[in-house]
C-alpha cells in the first residue's frame, strides 16, 4: 500500500516535528538540525509525490475542496467509503501539514540569517506556525482514529507496514 519512502517521511516528519517542539527555545544545536530534517524530508516527499509510483504520488490522492468537503459531509453521515490509499480529508491533511511544516521550516531558517535574527514578527510567525502544527497533527490524529474505527482498520499499523486490506465491495482503490 504505501511504500517505505511514504512510510519512512511520515515517521520521520513525525519524530522531527516532535523534537523540535521539545526542544524549542534552544535556537542551535538539536531544535535546528530537526528543522533541516523536516525540510530534507519535505523536499524529498514533494519529489516522490510528483514522480513516485501509485499511491505515493500526489495525484492519486490530492483532491480539490469540493470533494473533501463532500467527503467530510459524508462521514458527518456514516456514508463514506473506504479508501486503499489517502481519502479526500486524508490528502488535504497531507498538503496542510506539508505547507505549514515547510512555510514552519523556511521561517526557522530565517531566523539564523543576519537580515532576520532577532526579528520579531518572524519570531511571532514561527511561534504561530507551530500552534498551527499541533493543531493540524491534533486533526490528522482525529482523522486516522475515526477512519480506523469506521472501516476497522489499524492505519498506524498499515503506516508501519505498509499493509492494508485489499479493496473490496465500494471501496476506492
Amino acid at each position: 500500500m504505501w511504500d517505505p519512502l511514504v512510510r519512512v517521511f511520515h515517521w520521520g516528519l513525525a519524530a522531527s516535528i516532535a523534537v523540535a517542539w521539545l526542544t524549542s527555545g534552544h535556537p542551535k544545536g538539536l531544535h535546528q538540525w530537526a528543522g533541516y530534517v523536516a525540510g530534507m524530508l519535505i523536499v524529498i516527499r514533494l519529489g516522490w509525490g510528483l514522480f513516485g509510483p501509485g499511491h505515493a504520488r500526489f495525484l492519486s490522492f490530492v483532491r480539490g475542496p469540493r470533494a473533501t468537503l463532500t467527503y467530510l459531509r459524508e462521514i458527518t453521515r456514516g456514508t463514506e467509503r473506504r479508501h486503499i490509499g489517502h481519502n479526500p480529508a486524508g490528502g488535504a491533511m497531507v498538503v496542510a501539514l506539508i505547507a505549514t511544516v515547510a512555510a514552519q521550516v523556511i521561517v526557522g531558517w530565517l531566523q539564523t540569517t543576519d537580515m532576520f535574527w532577532g526579528v520579531e514578527w518572524i519570531e511571532v510567525l514561527h511561534a504561530a506556525l507551530a500552534r498551527q502544527i499541533l493543531v493540524l497533527v491534533a486533526l490528522h490524529l482525529l482523522g486516522v482514529l475515526i477512519a480506523s474505527l469506521r472501516h476497522r482498520e489499524n492505519l498506524p499499523l498499515a503506516m508501519i507496514t505498509g499493509l492494508k486490506r485489499e479493496a473490496q465491495g465500494d471501496d476506492v482503490a
